[in-house]
């Protein structure tokens, strides 16, 4: 009514002109006529898209379209030698391509630096949002009200409130989200699940989540950095509070900082959590008390990181089945104990379920038994339930769910005392302090509710 061409606008009208993907020849995808597939853009081009973009670029029923990325391109991520960022991940994706076509040239993969101009793509059908966790919710609703379905990373997101949201946007516009918590696709972690919903370790009395640690960062007297050129700093803070550019704030170490993440907590401890909750069946749910335990270590005072470098806090379910989420080497992984032997999945061995005998690590699952949803691919599992319009393996209730526990977990351990939790109405009992820590504010101009 104003006149005024708005951003969204304007990159409609110039998507005749440039925003439309060239088309890879059928011959590279088979049966899939470019009619028949999906069009994939990549929002977030850093250390975790080294396995989402391949992930991706196998399918033979999607065409990645466009990255989006603050960062031009530089090294600084989680392997010092890795060149990751908008311009490499392009790149990548063109190349793969150029290398299925007979002239051996593709250049049809868009590049942005603001996901709000992917969103405003009509040829965009689907996103991988690979950002950090400060962002997953905003750049997940604000792409269900873009008409877009979600492959976001895990954690779903950074604080309880932010997965409300997202739960709202997904459900009010019939989206599509898978919640990037691999494992529910690995066939090992599928068949203990099993053993355990088949009560082959009789009733469950105790779970462990067992995560990584992390150091301190810069030591005291850090100072600040100036910004490299070709990266937006102020769009990567986005909703999070202002704050002096360090490398080590960004990047790959963005998840040792409160503000941004939840430490290892939210990152190997999302996978472990997640797993327990699908063996225990506990997806639309979680545990009634939260307490920190004696092992918790924080960096010392002024020390540049700020999540907890050891973790330990328990928590209980309704049932009395105790929860333990604890820092302990090697690796990561999910312990469930019962009253008739364990089993286990670690991350050290990817191969087969550790058991306390053989007899529960070779026991049949007979055909009337519960069987879990089976997924030999994540992103392929995504792609299924873009077609069928059901959930995915991983849908965002779940996701919701698993961070919520990683971050109660946090506040138990920032607090440093019990805390009482309602899981149906997802509240602290009689804790305002508690409570007031289960949502961020959001830095103007962001929101999302």
């Amino acid at each position: 009514m104003s006149g005024q061409l708005t951003r969204r606008d304007f990159v409609k009208a110039a998507g005749a002109v440039c925003a439309a993907p060239a088309v890879v020849p059928s011959s590279v995808f088979g049966a899939y006529a470019p009619s028949n597939r999906i069009n994939v853009a990549i929002i977030g081009c850093g250390n975790q898209s080294r396995a989402d973009v391949p992930g991706m670029l196998r399918q033979a029923d999607a065409q990645v379209v466009a990255v989006c990325d603050v960062n031009r391109g530089s090294y600084g991520y989680a392997n010092p030698k890795h060149f990751l960022g908008r311009e490499p991940v392009q790149k990548k994706v063109n190349d793969f391509y150029a290398g299925k076509t007979r002239s051996g040239k593709y250049k049809g993969c868009g590049i942005h630096s603001d996901f709000r101009d992917v969103l405003a793509r009509d040829d965009v059908d689907a996103v991988v949002i690979t950002l950090p966790d400060h962002w997953h919710a905003l750049a997940t609703v604000k792409a269900c009200e873009a008409g877009k379905d979600v492959y976001c990373q895990k954690p779903m997101s950074l604080t309880v409130h932010d997965g409300q949201q997202m739960i709202k946007a997904v459900r009010k516009h019939n989206r599509i989200l898978q919640t990037g918590s691999q494992y529910r696709s690995n066939g090992v972690v599928r068949r203990m699940c099993e053993l355990v919903r088949n009560g082959r370790i009789g009733q469950v009395k105790r779970v462990v989540s067992i995560i990584n640690g992390s150091g301190t960062g810069p030591k005291p007297g850090w100072k600040e950095m100036p910004v490299p050129d070709g990266f937006d700093y102020d769009m990567w803070l986005g909703p999070a509070p202002l704050a002096p550019y360090h490398i080590d704030r960004c990047l790959y170490r963005f998840r040792f900082h409160l503000e941004y993440s939840g430490g290892q907590v939210t990152n190997t401890g999302a996978h472990s959590t997640d797993i327990i909750q699908w063996a225990l069946g506990t997806d639309h749910t979680g545990p009634v008390e939260f307490e920190c335990g004696e092992g918790v270590e924080w960096p010392p005072k002024g020390y540049f990181y700020t999540t907890a470098m050891k973790t330990d806090f328990r928590a209980q379910y309704a049932n009395g089945i105790e929860f333990i989420c604890r820092t302990q080497k090697p690796g990561f992984g999910a312990r469930i104990e019962g009253t008739e032997g364990w089993v286990q999945f670690s991350v050290n061995n990817m191969k087969e379920v550790e058991a306390s005998s053989e007899a529960i690590k070779n026991s049949l699952i007979r055909p009337n038994e519960i069987h879990l949803p089976i997924s030999h691919d994540h992103y392929q599992n995504f792609l299924q339930a873009v077609k069928s319009r059901k959930d995915p393996i991983e849908p965002v209730e779940a996701g919701h769910r698993t961070a919520s526990i990683c971050h109660l977990g946090n506040i138990a351990m920032q607090l440093k005392r019990k805390l009482q939790w309602d899981p149906e109405k997802e509240v602290f009992v009689n804790d305002e302090q508690a409570n007031s820590m289960l949502r961020r504010a959001y830095r103007k101009p962001w929101q999302i509710g």
